[in-house]
């Protein structure tokens, strides 16, 4: 639901603004946080998932505007990378020089945050990532100014292929080394990343794989991809991929009559029910896929009490 994936970074925003007001405290005579806010409001990362991203952040940079960060006010500067990395790296120079920004957050593709993350670095500004998870943003680089609060993309590859491991015998009849399994992702930062999850996972559980392929995420046709996959015979397909090349690599699948026992997306395109079920109608209820737990199914119970009035709000907000 909408709901779910929008708010589901609120947490790690108000960890986020708590460490900065801490940060700024040689500057507590301002008495201002000024933040930069980087998302995809165009192009087909947009409705792959960046704008519900956009719209939580949103919503609780607005709620802070109101009530402040241990008595600093909240002041948002926002910034469209129109899907491309050039123009994330140009927005983020342009808020934290001219702008003045304190810290620059959001960006939801990898293929952004690599060369971001190394630029805002050096600048030695702060940088807060709530979204994307490729390995490559920090793997030997030893930041100090870039922080994310989210799994890796090989973690995610890990744990989807453990996760057919398990159901291996009970749901497809066959033991894992019997299990034909296929790997495809789109082939920047992010589905690399996964995609090398996905290989090291299954080769620990013992799978055959039978394809392994990476494509343009802006590719016109995946045709030909199809075409490898229906000679490939695979049980299981494991994708990482954004949207629209999933709806594209779905219907083509259609048409060409693919068929396998499952498909296990991991985050990004697959984590946007609405988008899906647009493209896919009722097909997008026989997918997977694994992303950290919305903050919706979390135990309230165990949460710091000042929480779940702030998950109501932006419920309220949300859907109001």
């Amino acid at each position: 639901m909408p709901v779910r994936r929008a708010a589901r970074w609120l947490a790690g925003l108000s960890v986020a603004l708590a460490a900065l007001g801490v940060a700024n405290a040689a500057h507590a005579q301002d008495k201002k946080i000024k933040i930069g806010v980087i998302f995809d409001l165009t192009g087909p990362l947009a409705g792959g998932g960046s704008e519900l991203q956009y719209t939580g952040v949103k919503i609780m940079l607005d709620h802070y505007a109101k009530t402040g960060v241990e008595g600093y006010k909240v002041e948002a500067v926002y910034a469209d990378a129109q899907s491309k990395p050039d123009i994330a790296i140009n927005e983020a120079v342009r808020l934290l020089e001219q702008e003045k920004v304190d810290m620059v957050m959001g960006f939801f593709s990898s293929a952004q945050c690599v060369p971001v993350s190394a630029r805002v670095e050096q600048m030695k500004k702060f940088m807060w990532i709530t979204t994307c998870i490729s390995s490559g943003v920090f793997d030997g680089k030893n930041y100090k100014y870039v922080f994310r609060p989210q799994a890796a993309g090989n973690q995610y590859g890990m744990m989807t292929t453990d996760f057919i491991a398990q159901y291996s015998m009970s749901k497809f009849g066959k033991e894992p080394k019997d299990l034909r399994v296929a790997i495809i992702h789109e082939d920047g930062a992010y589905g690399v990343d996964v995609s090398k999850g996905n290989e090291a996972g299954a080769k620990k559980a013992g799978f055959n794989i039978v394809l392994k392929e990476g494509y343009s995420a802006t590719a016109p046709d995946l045709s030909a991809l199809v075409t490898k996959l229906k000679r490939a015979k695979p049980d299981v397909i494991f994708h990482t991929g954004y949207n629209p090349d999933i709806t594209l690599l779905f219907r083509q699948a259609r048409e060409q009559g693919l068929k396998f026992g499952a498909i296990v997306g991991h985050g990004a395109g697959y984590g946007v029910y609405e988008k899906l079920k647009e493209g896919l109608g009722t097909d997008a209820n026989y997918l997977f896929n694994t992303d950290p737990i919305s903050i919706w199914l979390a135990n309230q119970k165990n949460m710091d009490p000042k929480l779940p009035p702030v998950i109501k709000m932006v419920g309220e907000e949300l859907t109001g």
